[in-house]
């Protein structure tokens, strides 16, 4: 497997930074969307990319903000900002040798999940599944009805309010879309054993739509 550390350019000024790991036989990319005062070094997000990357996914683990704009705690959750973020990122990566033939999908947490949807729908036809774990699609707000893009989300049953979010969110949904509630896990899912429970779900879903399946054509 191929490992690097990537400089994605968004405009004159900012540059983010992204952990790229290409499979020696990549089937598909995976971009993952964090959330609020998180990074591409996430533990649960990194854990999640292996697993992945071992079924011969390709992953970008990217910040979608400069440390800078991260210091400044409202960036965190603009998704209007965020998501413009993933687009670009998304258009830049995709466009690399090894990956410009590869179906894409968005793993999304927390309020990441908010602008992996709302890409997802700016990138219809382009973007061929999301996941999101313990993540807050409500956020994503009038986007919801035009993701056309196979929707996971993913919650712990422990956590009670974004579980009732998750659902709101899951109603507005109109494509193929899928709740799946983890016993004794809680938001983080640092219980034993549920973060694999998480990989599981994310990577059978990504297995379905990405490589076996693929509903979308680039």
């Amino acid at each position: 497997m191929k490992t690097t550390e990537i400089t994605i350019p968004i405009n004159n000024s900012i540059d983010l930074k992204g952990n790229l790991n290409i499979p020696e036989e990549p089937n598909s990319l995976v971009i993952f969307s964090h959330g609020s005062g998180s990074s591409r070094f996430s533990s649960r997000n990194q854990h999640v990319a292996g697993v992945l990357n071992k079924n011969n996914i390709a992953t970008l683990l990217t910040d979608l903000l400069t440390e800078r704009e991260d210091s400044i705690y409202q960036n965190r959750f603009n998704i209007d900002l965020l998501t413009e973020r993933l687009v670009s990122v998304t258009n830049y990566v995709t466009q690399f040798s090894d990956l410009k033939n590869l179906t894409t999908g968005y793993f999304g947490a927390s309020t990441g999940a908010a602008s992996a949807l709302r890409a997802a729908a700016r990138l219809k036809g382009f973007i061929g599944a999301v996941v999101s774990r313990g993540g807050r699609p409500d956020l994503a707000g009038a986007s919801l009805p035009d993701v056309k893009a196979p929707t996971l989300l993913i919650i712990g049953s422990l956590d009670t309010d974004v579980i009732t979010l998750n659902e709101q969110a899951y109603s507005k949904l109109k494509g193929e879309k899928e709740i799946k509630i983890i016993k004794g896990a809680a938001h983080l899912f640092e219980e034993p054993g549920k973060l694999d429970e998480v990989a599981e779900l994310a990577l059978n879903w990504f297995k379905k739509y990405l490589v076996l399946n693929p509903i979308v054509s680039q």
